[in-house]
């Protein structure tokens, strides 16, 4: 049982991991920081950006050396976490445990970014017109939707027979 949930974590978040950083590494080696390739005009372009602070640039301004220690610790504080609710999860609960899979393979490669760069590489840019959501990357949308898949399963609990 312990080898088959391990093995299920493995896949999915080392899938994410692996997505991840190959197209980080595209973008950094094809792409100049900065420029933008369209991908549906108006809509979704590749777009090279950094982004030294959390989600949004959420404490960009404060400085490097603090910025750096901050996130790390708090990332890697968050990947422990998601380990311990993934083990708690239990059997029956696959969905669930898919979503903390996907949010802990998305922290681990937005972790890799940050102790190799100090900052994470974005490339996703999707907008409408002069809106624009914030550039953003793999690893970003697998958290996204394995924090939906919790949230959902925090609203809609599954109950025991």
């Amino acid at each position: 049982m312990v080898f088959k949930k391990l093995k299920r974590l493995a896949l999915v978040s080392g899938s994410v991991l692996l997505l991840d950083l190959i197209t980080k590494a595209l973008v950094l080696a094809m792409l100049p920081l900065g420029k933008s390739v369209p991908v549906i005009p108006g809509f979704f372009d590749i777009t090279h950006v950094h982004n030294p602070g959390g989600a949004f640039g959420f404490l960009a301004g404060l400085s490097v050396e603090f910025r750096a220690v901050l996130f790390i610790a708090v990332s890697l504080l968050a990947a422990m976490l998601i380990v311990y609710f993934y083990w708690q999860t239990p059997p029956d609960q696959r969905l669930l445990a898919f979503g903390l899979a996907l949010v802990f393979g998305g922290a681990v490669g937005n972790l890799v970014d940050r102790i190799r760069f100090g900052i994470v590489v974005d490339f996703l840019d999707v907008y409408v017109g002069d809106l624009h959501w914030p550039a953003f990357n793999v690893a970003d949308s697998a958290i996204t939707i394995g924090v939906f898949i919790f949230a959902f399963h925090l609203i809609f609990p599954k109950n025991p027979a």
